[in-house]
């Protein structure tokens, strides 16, 4: 059982403000996994003046890309000889089962990677070549960090949640407060542990698990310049009004409600396989989750069939056994949420295929919900408008493709997609027609060197490569 009974402020494990140390309950049994100090406003103080003091006059911001990038590899590399603990403790707290909590580990070093080679190629400086020949005058453009970041990331993967926003903070030479949720006290605590023996500069991080209030107090810090969060978007709007009234940057990574279209073409059975990790990841609380699946009419019923066959053979239980697929929602309020949905979804006529809102036999005890697919389901009922962040999963019939697509782009959201069929270039010119951030085909993965965020309510600004790099940086141009 892990216990951090001090907090991560500015390089150094410091006595919290208040002593209580919050119980820390696995999902799966509701026992005690570990004990963690929480933050309060005095640490968040705390921890600003430590990351203002750095920023203005410590090395960190004045180092060379190249001093920035050298540093965190060791970061990095020490995190890679870590990764099964970090997993065996996201799954301990949070209830993500452990295929995917491992493979998330694994694929941060991708994900590190796709910004230091962003960085090496990064142009920090650059001289503009006169657009008038007679000029006497040249400009130099310059990519400066923003200052000090604050960091706020969500529960349901935090190490690629803290991963997406530290590194490409710090290697453009910001100082950063990471706020992390309280479910995620341990492993953000380890992760601490970790980027104390990288040895960064004193104030220029800090890790703080903290609850809301402290959260809403942290990004309205006068001396915070930059937001960065990932999460609901309730939480987003008022962090976006917060930032409005203070003039701060801020980018935001939002909530999605993406469709998976999968075209009359497709292979059906191999479609339905993809979708057992692009719609039902994490237990369902993801934000790219493809939660609504378009079908042709025609092949609707083969389509519901597979679905249906596919979320009955997972295993869902203990996350922490190696053959579990689905575990249980992170707090029982969550499962109550869920659970809620379910009921929604039966009261406005859609047709329960399979689950439903009971608790699975034998884990009454854990927050558990039966992965549920919904069938005949209309795009305007709220199981198909609003995000559950669970494993329940609706089919919706279409006509043809200009019906698909409508029905894709009918959403507040536009965080992901995914396009299925048999002829790829087809596939990407539906593709072009989702007004979504993200869009896969045929199964591809995510890759970390493209941006990556949302249209409409899921967030501003993008994350990953040289796009999510460049939000950390203000541009200066020097005339001479």
């Amino acid at each position: 059982m892990h216990t951090y009974d001090r907090l991560f402020i500015g390089g150094t494990w410091t006595e919290p403000s208040k002593k209580d140390l919050l119980d820390i309950h696995s999902p799966h049994d509701q026992s005690v996994v570990g004990h963690a100090a929480q933050a309060h406003p005095a640490d968040i103080d705390r921890a600003v003046a430590a990351a203002r003091a750095a920023f203005d006059n410590g090395p960190w911001a004045r180092t060379t890309p190249a001093e920035r990038i050298a540093l965190l590899r060791r970061f990095n590399e020490l995190r890679e000889a870590h990764d099964d603990t970090l997993a065996a403790l996201i799954t301990a707290e949070n209830g993500a089962a452990s295929w995917f909590t491992n493979a998330v580990q694994a694929g941060l070093t991708s994900h590190f990677n796709g910004y230091v080679t962003a960085a090496e190629n990064f142009d920090w400086e650059t001289t503009l070549v006169p657009s008038d020949p007679a000029s006497t005058f040249r400009s130099i453009v310059r990519r400066e960090a923003v200052g000090v970041v604050a960091a706020v990331i969500p529960w349901n993967a935090p190490t690629s949640s803290a991963y997406s926003k530290i590194i490409p903070a710090l290697l453009a030479g910001n100082s950063v407060i990471l706020k992390a949720s309280p479910e995620n006290s341990l492993s953000m605590g380890y992760l601490a542990e970790l980027l104390e023996q990288a040895s960064l500069p004193e104030g220029v991080i800090s890790v703080l698990p903290a609850d809301r209030e402290t959260s809403e107090y942290l990004v309205s810090h006068k001396d915070v310049d930059k937001i960065a969060f990932t999460g609901s978007t309730r939480a987003g709007q008022t962090i976006a009004s917060i930032a409005g009234r203070q003039l701060k940057r801020v980018s935001l990574e939002l909530g999605g409600k993406s469709a998976a279209i999968i075209l009359p073409d497709a292979d059906i059975a191999q479609a339905v396989q993809d979708l057992r990790f692009h719609s039902l990841p994490n237990n369902g609380e993801a934000c790219l989750a493809l939660t609504r699946i378009l079908a042709p009419r025609e092949k609707y019923e083969e389509v519901v069939s597979a679905v249906k066959e596919l979320v009955e053979s997972l295993k869902v239980g203990d996350p922490s056994a190696p053959d579990t697929f689905i575990g249980p929602m992170v707090r029982p309020d969550q499962q109550e949420r869920v659970r809620n949905y379910i009921q929604l979804g039966i009261e406005e006529g859609a047709r329960l295929v399979t689950g439903g809102p009971q608790i699975p036999e034998g884990l009454e005890k854990g927050n558990y919900v039966t992965p549920t697919v919904f069938a005949e389901v209309d795009n305007s009922m709220r199981i198909a408008q609003e995000e559950i962040f669970g494993p329940v999963l609706v089919v919706i019939a279409y006509d043809d493709e200009d019906d698909a697509v409508r029905i894709a782009n009918d959403s507040e959201y536009g965080l992901s997609g995914g396009v299925w069929s048999a002829d790829e270039e087809h596939a990407l010119a539906v593709a072009r027609r989702v007004r979504t951030g993200t869009v896969t085909v045929n199964g591809a993965p995510v890759a970390f060197d493209g941006p990556f965020g949302g249209f409409k309510n899921s967030g501003i600004g993008r994350e990953f490569g040289a796009v999510g790099l460049g939000t950390y940086t203000e541009y200066k141009t020097i005339t001479v």
